[in-house]
């Protein structure tokens, strides 16, 4: 699977507080929900690429050894000279809810670099993972549909983890209409509660799962936070949450399309797999949540089933 998207640095203040203004240190963990995704992936058998740039800069390179040494594909990820490899400042408070400020070039130029090889990356690859941070400018949109395009003209299984982060769209109803259109021909759909309710209007998940099924997306997967997970559509699943003592959300949504898109992968793509999967994707996150940095609290390999 090529996942197509950001890749960052994540620079933690390593205990709850109230905002940055008591944030006294910062600890680095490797970022961005496409890379996690490949990288929980990886630990969990499948064969998972990252379609990216970062900087050809300290960190950019750190980024990229830290990818390398997880087994991810690195032959569509470059590191471009004059490009800062983005930093994601992130505070989390009592509730282990995180807040980020982001420094350096956008997410926009690293995954421009890919642009002149995107149609022999994705021709090299059996499916694709997307999400909507490269939806937002107007030449990383026009990139990020031209590989759907080509994906699904080839036949290849498109898994969409749309992680709307509305304080990046101007517009709300711009939000909702672009994800709206992508997740038309999906074989899985990954979403959250808020976001089932944003695209759809109905507050109860089932009920918004359904909705996003009749919009096109084979599979809906909605996540309910410390509730669990339900699956809808070609397959359906209810998974319930894991009791953990959560120090940090960051990226938990990542490692459960992380472990969905392996068990489809290692599975030739059964939806009856991804049904399997749920409780396990469930539990990996609720796990990810005891430690700093999604990735680093998890172990170095993952059952699927």
């Amino acid at each position: 699977m090529l996942c197509l998207g950001e890749s960052l640095v994540d620079l933690f203040c390593e205990r709850p507080v109230a905002g940055f203004e008591q944030a006294d240190a910062f600890v680095p963990h490797s970022g961005g929900a496409p890379a996690n995704a490949a990288v929980v992936a990886a630990r969990c058998g499948a064969r998972t690429s990252l379609g990216s740039g970062v900087g050809d800069d300290p960190w950019g390179r750190w980024l990229e050894r830290r990818l390398r040494a997880e087994g991810v594909g690195m032959d569509w990820f470059s590191c471009v000279p004059g490009l800062r490899t983005p930093l994601a400042f992130v505070v989390v408070n009592e509730r282990a809810e995180p807040d980020f400020v982001i420094y350096g070039d956008d997410i926009e130029a690293g995954l421009l670099s890919l642009a002149d090889r995107l149609a022999e990356a994705v021709a090299a690859h059996d499916a694709l993972l997307l999400g909507s941070n490269t939806l937002l400018g107007e030449r990383e949109r026009s990139l990020t549909l031209r590989a759907r395009e080509l994906a699904l003209a080839a036949g290849k299984h498109i898994v969409f983890d749309p992680n709307v982060r509305a304080r990046r769209w101007a517009d709300p109803e711009e939000a909702v209409r672009v994800v709206g259109e992508v997740l038309d021909g999906a074989t899985l759909l990954k979403v959250n509660r808020s976001e089932a309710q944003l695209l759809t209007g109905e507050a109860d998940p089932a009920a918004a799962a359904d909705r996003l099924v009749g919009m096109g997306a084979r599979m809906v997967a909605v996540t309910l936070g410390p509730e669990g997970a339900l699956l809808r559509g070609a397959a359906r699943a209810d998974a319930r949450g894991t009791p953990v003592a959560a120090v940090d959300t960051t990226g938990a949504g990542d490692v459960v399309t992380g472990v969905m898109i392996a068990a489809l992968a290692t599975s030739g793509y059964s939806p009856q797999a991804a049904a399997d999967a749920l409780p396990v994707a469930v539990a990996t996150a609720a796990r990810a949540t005891e430690g700093w940095g999604a990735i680093d609290a998890l172990p170095d390999a993952i059952a699927v089933s």
